[in-house]
């Protein structure tokens, strides 16, 4: 009989401990993406004029059309986290013919502006309301952002590649 009610205390313990989740607070929120967006500048910089164009093979986007593909989607996460309208469609930066550094370097900056100011108006309550991403998956509108954080990481991560193939060497990691 005691060993039933330690098992059962260990696993209300257990289940207590797995259910229950700290609130994170849009300031915590906006320091990840202000992080990323510092990181995703240093990759902006570290690649040369020359080699924005740059295509490891032909099918493969190039280190611009990565980089205004990720602040594309930027727009559309946070805009659906916010379940509203995107002001820039999914893959519609990719389509400009100014894919020069600046012009590129503008766009990512700026997208991350969008999200963080979008972030930063949130409170705990909203970041925990639920939305319905892409009128598919119904999750919190943290978890919205944390979807559009694992894109934009996704993204920056394969321009690693494309820097060390163009013969210069990626920022250091930063974690924090």
């Amino acid at each position: 009989m005691r060993t039933i009610k330690l098992l059962t205390s260990l696993f209300l313990l257990v289940a207590t401990f797995n259910t229950t989740k700290a609130q994170t607070t849009a300031a915590e929120v906006a320091k990840e993406w202000e992080r990323a967006k510092a990181y995703t500048k240093e990759y902006l910089d570290a690649m040369p004029e020359k080699d924005y164009g740059y295509k490891p093979t032909p099918e493969m986007r190039s280190f611009a059309d990565q980089m205004l593909h990720l602040a594309a989607d930027n727009y559309v996460f946070t805009a659906a986290a916010l379940g509203s309208k995107s002001p820039v469609g999914m893959d519609e930066l990719e389509k400009t013919s100014d894919k020069t550094k600046a012009a590129v370097t503008k766009n990512v900056v700026d997208s991350y502006d969008f999200a963080i100011a979008a972030i930063k108006k949130m409170s705990t309550k909203q970041l925990n309301e639920k939305v319905k991403l892409f009128d598919r998956f119904e999750l919190s509108r943290e978890q919205a952002f944390e979807k559009g954080f694992e894109h934009q990481t996704h993204h920056r991560g394969q321009t690693t590649v494309y820097l060390r193939l163009a013969g210069t060497k990626p920022p250091q990691e930063k974690l924090f």
